[in-house]
């Protein structure tokens, strides 16, 4: 490739002693003359006690190793004494191809951790899917939380960056049905980032636009219940409570897709349909919709037959200055 940009999705910091970090981020800026944009993160914790790393640190390990990359990058000797890290003065080479160096980006989750990237001035890829009228508010706080930003590197990158689940197919509601099958499993109750998430469904379903009026009838009630009334109903009514009240996992199992598609949570039906969808993504000043398609749920061949329809059939109608917003 010669024009497409490379991006770590994301490198987990805490993981990586940040030397070797600005090391590889170089060299691979260098190979792709200057293709690079570095995301960071910081985990979750079923993967970090697999690792052996205490949680409660992730966060001062990632602000700590943030820091310390752009003056590796910039600086002709790097010395840095600090809570985790230490280096005594050294060369680090290679230096980015990019200067003064990479966009850097942490991946979110929530209005907090938006501030959070706000604050160091980098960018945010955000790592869960909202309706869109739920996620203009997100990205009106990170351009606020922006106007007082300290950027840890040389320049402040001004991205919002959002993770969604997209198919398209010429047959539009097989498309949005297949698309929201695939981000229910995706989400299901035995992935490792839901289990241990006491609410995680009520969380999901507040992202998503809260429960639909034509569930409200059946949900409504459910969801206003404290967590004993909820286990008292569900041993009444048999709903499972895995990964949270059983309302809340029964009300998204019921999530339908047109109602998915119409709020933007999934990107998916004919061209058409996926054109208009980003629109409405781009209409609140989202930047980037990084599309979630080979999943699971979605075999191979279809997930590239997708692709192809949105680099042929999507794309282009995003023309000039706004192809370099459009999905990719």
């Amino acid at each position: 490739t010669k024009q497409i940009r490379i991006g770590y999705g994301v490198c987990i910091l805490p993981y990586h002693h940040p030397v070797r970090v600005a090391e590889r981020v170089a060299l691979l800026d260098q190979l792709t003359d200057g293709r690079i944009e570095l995301g960071t993160g910081r985990s979750n914790a079923y993967e970090q006690t697999g690792l052996g790393i205490d949680p409660r640190d992730t966060r001062s390990l990632w602000e700590e190793s943030i820091r310390m990359l752009p003056k590796i990058w910039t600086s002709d000797e790097f010395e840095w004494k600090g809570q985790h890290w230490n280096v005594p003065k050294r060369r680090v080479l290679p230096k980015p191809f990019q200067k003064p160096h990479p966009n850097m980006y942490l991946a979110c989750t929530s209005p907090d951790s938006f501030r959070l990237a706000a604050q160091r001035g980098i960018g945010v890829l955000s790592s869960t899917s909202y309706a869109v009228n739920v996620l203009a508010d997100l990205v009106k706080i990170y351009r606020e939380a922006l106007q007082t930003a300290e950027p840890v590197g040389e320049f402040i990158t001004n991205f919002w960056g959002n993770n969604v689940h997209a198919f398209c197919d010429d047959d539009d509601q097989y498309a949005k049905d297949l698309a929201a099958q695939s981000m229910k499993t995706f989400f299901g109750p035995d992935k490792p980032y839901i289990q241990g998430r006491i609410n995680a469904y009520e969380e999901l379903l507040e992202a998503w636009g809260g429960v639909p009026d034509h569930l409200q009838a059946d949900f409504g009630r459910w969801l206003r219940q404290s967590d004993e009334e909820h286990k008292k109903l569900a041993r009444d009514v048999g709903v499972s409570l895995d990964s949270g009240p059983g309302a809340a996992r029964a009300a998204f199992a019921q999530l339908d897709s047109k109602t998915l598609a119409d709020r933007g949570v999934i990107i998916a039906g004919n061209p058409a349909s996926c054109i208009k969808t980003c629109q409405m993504y781009e209409d609140i000043g989202v930047d980037q919709v990084m599309l979630i398609m080979q999943t699971e749920t979605i075999a191979h061949d279809k997930a590239m037959r997708s692709i192809e329809k949105f680099g042929k059939e999507v794309i282009p109608a995003f023309q000039g200055a706004k192809a370099a917003k459009a999905a990719v």
